[in-house]
């Protein structure tokens, strides 16, 4: 399993995928184009994402993995149809590279057919066949993938199960392949499971099917379908690097839980059901499940989904996706035009040589354009079409164009020399001047294509050096967003353990962080003071260091990423005093000309929107029920600092203390005179970041207490 699972591949984990069966779908998500997820609940088990990554593998893992708030469409359709769907069976389609899921739901059958081939596909079919909504919309010679049309499988390829001797006698008797070739691709085994057939077979891969012993051979195939049947481990193959010696496996066993997840992914190289002869002399870790050792090999990945779509999405996993920075956009410009100017100088030395051997030969030339004048005159161009297939030195006649293309002499007049456009109705001067005025306005193009190209360095060398300036400097590259996170929509800040913490921005923003962003284990907070924001502090959602650092950021930038489940998923005293002051930072204590305020917190079951008979609940209000745990004597202070969240550079809010500790460009405010715009633009200036961005997180007007990095340009090591 180099890259894509193979039909062996699958046939093991629709075996094992099958054990799920029974299992309730909670939710579809589609956290990248190339994935898609399906949450379910086994029974008697914990929950775990069925992963269907596009034509390359399908597994299940119980990793954490961050979601988009907003799902695509696809996701949409899947979760209409298969929510509280249980799953009823998973087949191979015969012995290809397709699995079907069966889904029994309110609605009757439903069918997900995941092809694990080419670009790959996923199909949600109905009970009659007909496609739902298929992942990508495709027509190839056999058939069409699009809504509202029968879901038609590929063309069934040879089944190895149902092969005998003397089909396989006959496959090699009519063969003009060798043997590898032939049971790779006649029988569907793929290049390495037919050269572990030939190993166990103990035959030359490249041998004639002539002369290969069938009996042997077919021995070797059912030996390897038999193991491939039964439940054992599955294997990680693994190449070692020149420093991890022979005690690698002690090694391994020393390491923390993520630690050794890192050890193996960056030495895997293939995941496998099966043992095969070439893997006998290769280290691996074994797994009771192939599930495992895919998750464990690719599952890392694949957590990053998320992560990985939003850098495209701002070009930063690299040029080509999104939006590019001008020194990007001008060296792909330079390297097109450089490759354009190539590609002129060779064509105009080509016309040119041409219209010289034209000249050099011009008996041959005029004899050439002569005698198929004289046929054309006499017989007719059908005719003369037909009698130049047994001329060599006439490739094919044009009788639209009136134009033959014709082979010039070698240097042993032979025909084997370049071939020529002539113009029936032209002289040989004529036809090669042709080339020679082709030549003459192809130098014309190349000399605008040379001041372009001029221009176009000009330019990148300027971009060059404000780039560098701008880095200089410490400000930070613009993104243009066209989505936000969903916590940008309400204020957010982070507090001790990387959690989460949310408050609505007005009473529409209080609603949807109780309704939506509120779970049983959070806990809400809010200022002793009318109007106050209401405030989720997220107990299992929050932030994490980035192990995948994206390697545009500036080093003095932390680079954390979302998690829905946090490692520590428990809320300290210290995140909750911290959460608290936050609440009240964000409320009218700010603006209110106070030092310190008092904050309450409840558990959600004790906030609600049903009041007393003759009461009246407004937007935004909650009726909190039951006791409170009281933060008196909170500061009203607060702190600000750049970080990075999947990659994309934001202001963080938190506590003074936290965000000292945290970001090393960071501001520490306090109520004051200072217009919040006035701050804005002044951070604007040295960082580089978005004013909307700043409006947001700044709690109104303030001072500056300290500062570093956010209204000063940031130190240089020599500098320091």
């Amino acid at each position: 399993m180099k890259k894509a699972m193979s039909g062996f591949d699958l046939r093991a984990m629709a075996r094992e995928l099958n054990a799920l069966s029974g299992a309730y779908v909670k939710k579809a998500y589609m956290p990248h184009y190339e994935q898609i997820v399906l949450r379910v609940n086994p029974k008697e088990a914990t929950q775990r994402d069925l992963v269907f990554v596009r034509g390359e593998r399908i597994y299940t893992s119980t990793r954490d993995r961050p979601m988009p708030m907003t799902p695509p469409p696809f996701a949409m359709v899947l979760r209409k149809h298969l929510r509280n769907a249980r799953l009823t069976a998973v087949e191979q389609v015969g012995f290809d590279r397709v699995l079907a899921f069966s889904f029994d739901t309110k609605d009757g059958e439903r069918t997900l057919y995941v092809e694990v081939f080419r670009d790959g596909n996923i199909i949600l079919v109905d009970q009659d066949g007909i496609i739902i909504q298929p992942l990508t919309h495709a027509s190839y010679a056999g058939r069409t993938l699009k809504k509202g049309v029968e879901y038609t499988p590929p063309p069934p390829a040879a089944n190895p199960y149902d092969l005998t001797e003397n089909d396989l006698a006959d496959l090699f008797a009519t063969s003009d392949r060798d043997l590898v070739s032939t049971l790779g691709g006649k029988i569907n085994l793929g290049a390495t499971h037919a050269n572990a057939v030939c190993a166990l077979a103990a035959l030359e891969p490249n041998s004639p099917t002539s002369e290969a012993d069938v009996g042997r051979v077919f021995q070797a195939l059912r030996e390897l379908l038999d193991d491939l049947a039964k439940p054992q481990d599955a294997h990680l193959m693994l190449r070692l690097n020149d420093d991890d010696g022979d005690a690698w496996e002690s090694t391994l066993a020393s390491l923390p839980l993520g630690e050794q997840q890192k050890w193996l992914e960056s030495r895997a190289v293939e995941a496998t059901p099966i043992l095969l002869p070439q893997h006998a002399a290769m280290p691996r870790v074994s797994m009771p499940s192939l599930c495992e050792v895919v998750d464990a090999w690719k599952g890392s990945h694949d957590a990053h989904a998320l992560q990985r779509r939003e850098e495209e999405r701002f070009d930063q996993a690299g040029p080509g996706r999104g939006q590019s920075t001008e020194v990007e956009r001008l060296e792909r410009r330079k390297q097109q035009q450089e490759k354009a100017l190539e590609g002129f100088a060779e064509k105009i030395e080509r016309q040119q040589r041409l219209g010289h051997l034209i000249q050099d030969h011009w008996d041959h030339v005029e004899g050439l354009l002569k005698q198929t004048a004289e046929a054309v005159e006499k017989d007719g161009w059908p005719a003369v079409k037909k009698a130049v297939k047994s001329i060599d030195w006439i490739q094919s006649v044009s009788p639209a164009d009136r134009t033959l293309t014709a082979t010039l002499p070698d240097e042993n007049n032979t025909p084997n020399g370049p071939q020529v456009l002539l113009e029936l109705d032209a002289t040989v001067h004529q036809n090669a001047q042709r080339y020679f005025e082709a030549a003459r306005k192809q130098k014309n193009k190349t000399s605008g294509a040379v001041q372009a190209l001029e221009e176009t360095e000009r330019k990148l060398k300027r971009a060059r050096k404000n780039e560098e300036k701008q880095r200089a400097s410490g400000k930070l590259k613009r993104l243009k967003r066209s989505k936000r996170m969903w916590f940008e929509q309400h204020r957010w800040g982070m507090v001790d353990g990387g959690h989460l913490l949310v408050g609505g921005k007005d009473a529409k923003g209080n609603d949807a962080v109780v309704k939506k962003h509120l779970a049983n284990d959070d806990l809400y907070f809010h200022a002793d003071l009318h109007g106050a924001p209401s405030c989720s502090l997220r107990a299992q959602q929050g932030f994490v260091l980035d192990d995948r650092r994206p390697p545009h950021l500036p080093a003095d930038i932390p680079a954390y990423r979302l998690v829905d489940k946090l490692p520590e998923a428990v809320l300290s005293t210290k995140s909750m005093e911290e959460a608290a002051t936050l609440a009240l930072c964000w409320s009218r204590a700010w603006n209110g000309g106070g030092a310190h305020g008092t904050v309450y917190s409840v558990k959600p079951a004790q906030v609600s929107k049903s009041a007393q008979t003759g009461e009246f609940v407004g937007k935004g209000a909650f009726v909190i029920r039951g006791q409170r745990t009281w933060y008196k004597d909170m500061d009203v202070r607060i702190g600000i600092g750049i970080v990075a969240v999947n990659g994309v550079p934001l202001i963080l809010t938190g506590t003074p203390e936290h965000i000292k500790n945290t970001c090393p460009r960071h501001a520490i405010l306090a109520p004051g005179m200072t217009k919040k715009e006035q701050l804005a633009n002044a951070i604007y200036k040295i960082t580089g970041l978005s004013t909307d961005e700043l409006l947001a997180a700044l709690p109104g007007a303030c001072d500056v207490v300290e500062e570093c990095g956010m209204l000063t340009s940031p130190k240089t090591e020599e500098e320091e």
